[in-house]
């Protein structure tokens, strides 16, 4: 009944309602609308379509392609571990993206002492949570939750991955003495964002303020990033006299979403890609990294076909 309620209430008695003369719907994106540095999406917030179960996509099934056109969608390949590598420049994990390998089978290749290719699906899947709750702050308690098992194995698992990637924990540290020290944590290009908490006397704070401190330059120079390629991939659609053939319809996370004339597609999405990832060398940074930054395509008549 939740579900339901949820898929009714928020998408499907409210949405139509809000598309305009035009047969479209605007959603408004604000640049400066979460802490992050990423766009927050307004009346109505098209960042939040459901995905995960079936009536959910059923409801991303509902926002279709202009007739003669396809929706594109351009996602970054797991960018904010890529950034944490750059940042941190752990040897092992740049190593684990540089060769081209899946991080998280390459990540519990050095924790549990196996082969890659001997890496099972129970392995990876423990790599995974620990690669993401690391650069959220997650600590053992909540480590062991989400792992399963006890608090002893969630202990061991955690001291083996900061045995491993030793970079990873030294960069984690060097942000969170910086933000005690600063009250600040900048992104690879600088943006700042300000935790007044990180020297607070109320342990619970000053451990939040932190928590979020660690994971700012990170979120923070994915969203930067995406921005970027929003503005590059427009420069060289530009230049090649497709900006009326492909344009961009929609940004979530690490997404972009373009809608693109059949007869553009090709040339469009070698565009795109290319601009996405080249982003870092063509920013007033010349940032030179051995990380590539990888983009999956996919495309579809309406956004629930698109994977």
């Amino acid at each position: 009944y939740r579900e339901l309620q949820k898929l009714v209430s928020t998408y499907v008695d409210v949405i139509p309602k809000m598309v305009q003369d035009d047969g479209r719907l605007h959603s408004h994106f604000i640049q400066n609308g979460t802490t992050t540095g990423r766009f927050a999406s307004l009346d109505p917030n098209l960042q939040n379509l459901p995905i995960k179960s079936e009536l959910g996509r059923r409801i991303r099934a509902g926002f279709v392609a202009e007739r003669g056109h396809k929706l594109c969608a351009f996602d970054y390949s797991q960018i904010e571990l890529r950034v944490a590598a750059m940042l941190s420049g752990d040897k092992k994990m740049t190593a684990i993206f540089r060769e081209g390998k899946d991080i998280h089978a390459g990540v519990a290749s050095f924790v549990f002492g196996v082969p890659i290719d001997k890496v099972d699906s129970e392995m990876r899947r423990k790599a995974k949570v620990i690669n993401f709750g690391i650069i959220y702050g997650m600590g053992v308690t909540a480590l062991r939750k989400n792992l399963g098992g006890t608090r002893e194995e969630a202990q061991k698992f955690y001291d083996n991955y900061f045995n491993q990637f030793s970079g990873v924990r030294e960069y984690l540290e060097e942000v969170k003495v910086f933000a005690m020290k600063n009250f600040y944590t900048e992104t690879l290009f600088g943006r700042l964002r300000y935790f007044p908490n990180a020297n607070s006397r109320i342990p619970f704070l000053k451990n939040m303020a932190l928590r979020t401190a660690t994971n700012a330059p990170i979120q923070g120079t994915a969203a930067d990033i995406i921005k970027l390629a929003i503005r590059y991939a427009n420069q060289d659609l530009e230049e090649a006299g497709l900006l009326a053939e492909a344009h961009l319809v929609l940004q979530i996370h690490d997404e972009l979403v373009y809608e693109v004339k059949d007869g553009a597609l090709k040339q469009a999405q070698e565009i795109i890609k290319k601009a996405m990832e080249g982003v870092l060398l063509r920013s007033y940074l010349k940032y030179k990294t051995d990380i590539p930054l990888s983009v999956n395509f996919g495309a579809g008549d309406n956004f629930g076909a698109v994977k």
